[in-house]
């Protein structure tokens, strides 16, 4: 009896440090400094500024567009856990369905208004019309979107993210311009 307490003991212990080390491999990786210095980089001020975004701003939009802010295009956001895009729509314009793996969404409008929506693990679709100052979250790894329903305005989100790199899985792309068999789709 005590040979089998331990054992189902043991085998609870091995189950509890294999869940914690996955759940640890879920996230992005815990550095052991205040932050990473990319290989040649001087460490001031311009180390960690990204001014990449200030020419979005004051353009005419044409079509969606996303501008990332992750780890491949701010180096300095590798091992902090966090990252964003602008994202700008054109009147009409839409994010069509996509999920972030590895990342919940934090969306902020700026500008105009966005149809909003996700669907959860049992096909049950939330949906929100927001407006400027409206933030809307996206569980991580859920199927979402958002649309700008305002033919006559533009619209401007800001999402942040819990990962210094969210990756991104566009459904249309990733089902219909892989080369699947359509029969496999039907």
């Amino acid at each position: 009896r005590k040979m089998a307490s331990f054992l189902l003991k043991s085998v609870l212990i091995v189950v509890a440090v294999f869940s914690i080390s996955s759940m640890a491999q879920a996230s992005d990786p815990d550095i052991l400094s205040d932050f990473i210095v990319p290989v040649g980089s001087a460490i001031d001020g311009n180390l960690f500024t990204f001014n990449g975004t200030r020419a979005i701003f004051g353009s005419v939009i044409q079509k969606f567009s996303v501008t990332k802010v992750g780890k491949a295009e701010f180096p300095v956001l590798d091992g902090q856990s966090v990252s964003l895009a602008v994202l700008q729509f054109p009147g009409g314009g839409v994010n069509p369905p996509h999920t972030h793996p590895r990342a919940a969404e934090l969306l902020f409008v700026v500008k105009g208004s966005l149809e909003v929506g996700f669907v959860d693990t049992t096909n049950k679709l939330y949906t929100q019309t927001l407006q400027v100052g409206d933030l809307f979250v996206f569980p991580k790894g859920l199927v979402h979107y958002q649309y700008n329903s305002n033919w006559n305005e533009s619209a401007t989100a800001v999402s942040g993210f819990g990962s210094a790199n969210a990756g991104t899985v566009s459904l249309p792309t990733t089902l219909f311009a892989t080369g699947i068999d359509d029969q496999i789709l039907a």
